[in-house]
């Protein structure tokens, strides 16, 4: 897949997830505030994606695949940390050490 091609599937994805967004925040959760978290929540899920797309052909020059995951995983971090926020500190701060945990552990089995 050609590099404008995924950047207008990105855009794409990205008014969706907006939609998505905004009615999850205002419809289910009844908080507008979290439309930010929940939008960085799916593109970061979109991130991964990107992440495996990439992975079938590797393009030199390009970000590789291992940090474009890793990129999404931390987007996913943050998004979920800022929503669990609202439940307590506590969550978002397993979250995030969650994730960094979980990072390292990739880079270490990734360097083998």
């Amino acid at each position: 897949m050609s590099e404008s091609n995924r950047q207008l599937l990105t855009i794409g994805f990205f008014f969706v997830a907006l939609v998505v967004a905004i009615l999850l925040a205002v419809v289910v959760i009844q908080n507008w505030l979290l439309t930010i978290p929940l939008l960085l929540l799916f593109m970061g899920l979109w991130m991964l994606a990107l992440g495996a797309l990439r992975g079938s052909k590797p393009v030199k020059y390009e970000r590789g695949t291992f940090s474009t995951m890793a990129l999404g995983l931390c987007a996913i971090a943050v998004g979920g940390a800022w929503f669990l926020f609202s439940y307590g500190w506590v969550y978002s701060l397993v979250l995030i050490l969650l994730v960094i945990g979980a990072l390292a552990i990739a880079a270490a089995i990734k360097r083998k």
